[in-house]
């Protein structure tokens, strides 16, 4: 390593520790002067040892940085001791945890990091060690109100997401090509994920623009088991039906924008004949969902109680109910020949639109006309809309799906009369 190259990455090690310093000596800002052990000074140095160490060390002999650490270690642990030892500070908000010891040490290691290896992942680190170690109080506020469903719910999604998802194939297993076991599972993360956001939502911003945060960021995942998770609080708070439909409107109108933009990044000469219907039918439900919200401002809204945070079994059935569909419709498709893909896209659409869309956006002017291609993603949009105010109606009541329905046959009827369909 020449030597300006050397200079910068221990510039950026002096830097990690200053960064981490400022933090910790604000944080034990109130101690008296000269009686705390770490501090500013401190952490810059340990930042810069550790790059030094790092250098020393190299490629070739690493047990030089681990001698090092482990001295170090041993110093700033005694340090650290003992001035909790010695501190007569009565103020209860002292922190003698172990968190600055793990810090110094974390800082040592991001110094030698910088000098080792990418200097940008040191640098990213200790910006987020730093972010971390400020946000103690926020997070311990966090913390303490959360319930014991509120952490098994967490805990569950991600091991749903993070443990169970990866080890999943990345492909079809069954004779058909239609059963893709990562995908239905990604199906059913989203679902639960859905749910629980909705929950946060709901808690964090108030019943009322909870449930519309929660339907926008749920269109742009899956607007179907946005319209899921909501039907089923229509069905449990009937009295919210308006609010509850207009989110699960404002949940299809996102969709129809995300499928817009997809196929017309992937096919760009779909963008003239996809534009008009999608946009008229997206502006059909957003004025629809408009009028709920505005009818429905007078109105006190109901306490929406969620007993369950996470809807485990619910994704679990729509994940198998959605691996059904797509297996039914590639069969279909095989069967078929070329009327399969519109038979196709209109089953999927009972489930999903996102294949479909990709679909025929990949094939369009390749193997497909764009016409046809243009008819597979309307029908699939369609269809899916429809399904959704069918949901809204058999989970979450007769109140719930009329309203819904109602707009959503307006949107499709001006959609269709945008295509001359």
């Amino acid at each position: 390593m020449d030597p300006t190259t050397l200079l910068s990455r221990l510039a950026v090690s002096l830097a990690i520790g200053l960064l981490v310093g400022l933090e910790r000596g604000w944080h034990s800002r109130s101690g008296q002067e000269y009686q705390r052990a770490v501090g500013l000074r401190t952490f810059a140095l340990s930042g810069l040892l550790g790059g030094v160490a790092g250098a020393l060390a190299g490629a070739q002999q690493p047990y030089i940085l681990g001698l090092v650490f482990l001295g170090y270690a041993a110093a700033f642990t005694a340090f650290h001791w003992l001035e909790a030892r010695a501190d007569t500070d009565p103020n209860p908000e002292r922190d003698l945890s172990i968190t600055s010891v793990v810090a110094g040490l974390v800082t040592f290691l991001l110094g030698a990091l910088a000098i080792l290896a990418d200097v940008r992942v040191a640098i990213a680190a200790g910006v987020a060690m730093t972010g971390l170690l400020a946000l103690r109080d926020p997070l311990h506020r966090w913390v303490a109100t959360l319930s014991g469903d509120e952490v098994r719910a967490i805990l569950t999604l991600l091991a749903m997401s993070f443990l169970l998802l990866p080890v999943l194939p990345n492909h079809p297993v069954d004779p058909w090509g239609a059963l893709n076991p990562h995908s239905i599972w990604l199906l059913a993360v989203m679902v639960a994920a859905i749910s629980f956001g909705g929950y946060v939502a709901v808690r964090a911003l108030g019943d009322r623009l909870g449930v519309l945060m929660a339907a926008l960021a749920g269109g742009l995942a899956s607007s179907t088991a946005t319209t899921l998770t909501l039907a089923r609080l229509g069905r449990v708070h009937p009295t919210s039906s308006r609010l509850l439909g207009a989110g699960v409107l404002l949940a299809g109108a996102v969709m129809m924008v995300r499928v817009g933009v997809l196929a017309m990044v992937l096919n760009p000469d779909l963008l003239g004949l996809l534009a008009p219907p999608l946009a008229c039918a997206a502006l059909g439900q957003v004025g629809g969902a408009a009028v709920l919200i505005i009818r429905n401002r007078h109105y006190h809204v109901p306490k929406l109680n969620i007993a369950n945070p996470l809807e485990v079994g619910m994704a679990l059935k729509m994940a198998a109910f959605i691996a059904a569909v797509a297996l039914a419709s590639q069969l279909l498709a095989q069967s078929l020949g070329a009327p399969g893909v519109l038979v196709m896209a209109a089953l999927s659409g009972v489930a999903d639109v996102d294949a479909v869309t990709l679909s025929m956006a990949h094939l369009g002017g390749h193997g497909l006309t764009l016409k046809v291609a243009m008819e597979g993603v309307l029908i699939v949009t369609a269809v899916n809309t429809v399904t959704k105010a069918a949901m809204a109606a058999w989970v979450g009541g007769a109140r719930l799906g009329l309203v819904v329905g109602g707009v959503s046959a307006l949107a499709l009827g001006a959609g269709a009369l945008a295509v001359g369909w």
